[in-house]
This record gives structure tokens, sequence and C-alpha cells, in this order.
């Protein structure tokens, strides 16, 4: 598979001392894509194979802090709190009253967050392999993949080998972690204010153990029944604590459902944003 379109225009907008780079379509209703937490990742590289399903609407896709073209800075205090926080700024740094959310990974536990901290922000959720929950019965947490992203700047450093390993982690089918993908990531992961960011204790943990029951958003859990790096009996444990949850399992599928079965998670996603709940 080939991913090579870099996608609209670049913007920036500023959220306190920060820069925080994203690109934007459409005149809709606002959705925010937020991306994972791998090394090299950005809203693009996430979401390219997502963006173009949703014409209608207002699609805004940033790059988190240290990601990207965003500000490279060390995250200190818990992640998601922070990270929210953040997200709640740029949206009004856009003129974004509220919006609904798609979120990979790390991006959709700061989608979480931000709807149990502020629902005033927050219409609809959906999240894909985001696990807020550490307790898993199905295997030693961090699950290999984000023990493998939590490795891939310590020891010695950074390596193509290192990058190969994480993108093969994340996806059930192969052909999908191409040496294209590989070298992007890897090339935007070794650049210099990356690599300070990078340099000092990993960012704060923090779960969402016990707070889940206030999170009163419609939300879609897409969950790849072979992902490495969420475990899927968190996902069964967030349907039950979670007040108006609704979970879509893809059998062969890894972390990355919005590029392994883009078709029919656009759909669904469409189908889950329009329809009356």
């Amino acid at each position: 598979m080939t991913m090579v379109d870099q996608g609209p225009p670049g913007r920036f907008a500023e959220v306190g001392e920060l820069r925080i780079h994203y690109r934007e379509t459409g005149n809709g209703t606002p959705l925010v894509m937020l991306h994972g937490t791998g090394p090299g990742a950005s809203g693009w590289s996430n979401f390219r194979p997502t963006v173009p399903a949703f014409p209608d609407y207002r699609v805004i896709v940033p790059d988190l802090p240290r990601y990207g073209l965003s500000s490279k800075i060390a995250i200190t205090g818990p992640r998601l709190t922070v990270l929210s926080g953040i997200i709640a700024g740029f949206l009004d740094a856009l003129g974004v009253d509220r919006a609904h959310f798609i979120g990979n990974s790390m991006g959709g536990q700061v989608a979480m967050k931000l709807a149990i901290d502020r629902p005033d922000r927050v219409d609809r959720v959906v999240v894909i392999g985001s696990p807020p929950l550490r307790a898993s019965s199905m295997g030693p947490w961090p699950a290999e993949g984000i023990r493998l992203i939590e490795g891939y700047y310590r020891g010695d450093g950074p390596s193509l080998d290192k990058m190969r390993a994480v993108i093969r982690t994340l996806v059930y089918d192969q052909s999908y972690a191409t040496e294209e993908i590989v070298a992007e990531r890897y090339a935007a992961s070794i650049e210099p204010d990356v690599i300070a960011a990078n340099a000092g204790p990993l960012w704060e943990r923090e779960d969402l153990e016990g707070q889940l029951d206030r999170l009163r958003a419609p939300m879609l859990l897409v969950w790849g029944q072979d992902d490495r790096a969420a475990h899927l009996d968190i996902a069964l444990r967030m349907v039950r604590e979670l007040p108006n949850a609704r979970l879509l399992l893809f059998s062969k599928c890894g972390h990355w459902a919005q590029v392994e079965h883009a078709t029919e998670f656009n759909a669904a996603v469409r189908t889950f944003l329009s329809t009356a709940i």
C-alpha cells in the first residue's frame, strides 16, 4: 500500500506558547482527528485514508505537541490531562465550540479525557484501539506494541529496524507495513527537535480508571481482534463501564482499523455520527 499524499496545506494555531500544526478540509460540522503516540506519527500519517470519506464535515487534523510540525515540548504532568487541555485551547483558537472526535490509540484517550472534563466541547467520540484502562487478562501491560514504542528512543536510540518492528506490530496484514511508511516515519522521528524532546523521562502515564461512568457522550469503540498494542478485553470492559457505547470489532485487524479496513470503518463512522441515538 502506497501512502504519499501530503494532504491539504498545513496551518498553525497558537495555544499559549505552543504552535499547533494542523490540516483542515470542508465546511460542515467540526470533526477532529487525533493521532496516536508512535514515533514519527502525525495527524496526517494516521488519517490519510480517513479524511476523504468526510467531505461534508469540517475535518481538522492536528499534530499533537511533540509530533509532526507542532511544538516539540517535554510534557510534564499527567499526559491525558495536559493534552486534553491543549486540545481545548486549540478548539478555542479555531473558534470551534463543539466537535466530534476520532482518535487512534493515545488520541482516543485524549478525546475521552476531554469528554469527561469538558463535556460541553464534545459531541460524539470514535476511538480506535484506545485503552484508557491498564489491567488486562489477555497479556502483560504495557502490551507488545506499546513496549516497542516506549523503547524506541531508549538504549541505542532510533533505528530503521526499531521503526520497522513498531509498524509491524500495529497491523495484522503486513502488506500495510511498507518500507515507504517505515522510511517516512523514521525520518520524522529523528528530526533534532524530536530527539531533544524525547531525551528526558517518559511523560507521566495516566489512565481513566474510575472515570468512564462520567463520559456521557455517545461513543463508538473500534477494535482489531489482533491488536498487539491494545488488548481486546479492555474494550469489553469499556463497553460495560461507559454509559453510551457500542463496539465494532474487526477480525484480521491490528491497531490501525482505519487503515486496514478503511472502507468499512469510514462507513460505520459516518453512520454513527449521523444517526439519532
